[in-house]
């Protein structure tokens, strides 16, 4: 697989402020962000993120199992879907991801929104079933300063930086989903 091209700055940022916007208004709250170019991300976080796919496939491909999503908050508009979750390994509960993510409804079908929303699986696998033609943009990655609700969300109150990134997933040449990802390690 070809390495992502990354150029910090190529793409707007506001992206990951809207994002982080829809569930805390003051982001501090989660953590500071750090744009920052690939050579820059630590091992194994750069495996994880620095790629054009899905992260349930990653993450699960890298852990050696099965991920199960669990949904913090969510919250819906007649454009949109959004959710604050984190994915645990199957194996031994441990969380190994946390996210923000906000789709637009109208473009991903009636019975694949419905599956997403009930919150049972995870949206990688839910779209890869279901066969929505996809392509997934890595657009930054992110140096992240853990705040408080970041920590608590990961349920590792020690954890002082981890790393993460920005992307869209295209659905049939429409972007479709926004994603902020961050991969955690105990």
């Amino acid at each position: 697989m070809p390495e992502p091209s990354l150029r910090p700055h190529s793409w707007a940022t506001p992206d990951l402020q809207v994002l982080v916007d829809l569930f805390y208004p003051n982001p501090s709250e989660l953590g500071q962000f750090e744009e920052v170019e690939r050579g820059q991300v630590s091992e194994p976080s750069r495996t994880l993120l620095a790629h054009h796919s899905h992260m349930t496939v990653s993450i699960e491909d890298f852990h050696g199992c099965l991920v199960d999503v669990e949904v913090l908050r969510s919250q819906q508009s007649e454009l949109h879907y959004s959710r604050e979750i984190r994915l645990r390994r199957q194996s031994d509960g441990r969380i190994v991801m946390y996210g923000l993510v906000r789709l637009a409804r109208q473009l991903l079908g009636e019975e694949v929104y419905q599956e997403i929303v009930a919150q049972r699986e995870p949206l990688g696998r839910i779209l890869i079933r279901h066969e929505v033609l996809r392509n997934v943009k890595l657009l930054s990655l992110w140096r992240v300063r853990t705040g408080p609700a970041l920590l608590a969300s990961v349920e590792l109150p020690d954890l002082e930086e981890c790393f993460g990134r920005t992307a869209l997933i295209y659905c049939n040449g429409v972007p479709a989903v926004e994603l902020v990802e961050i991969a955690v390690f105990p």
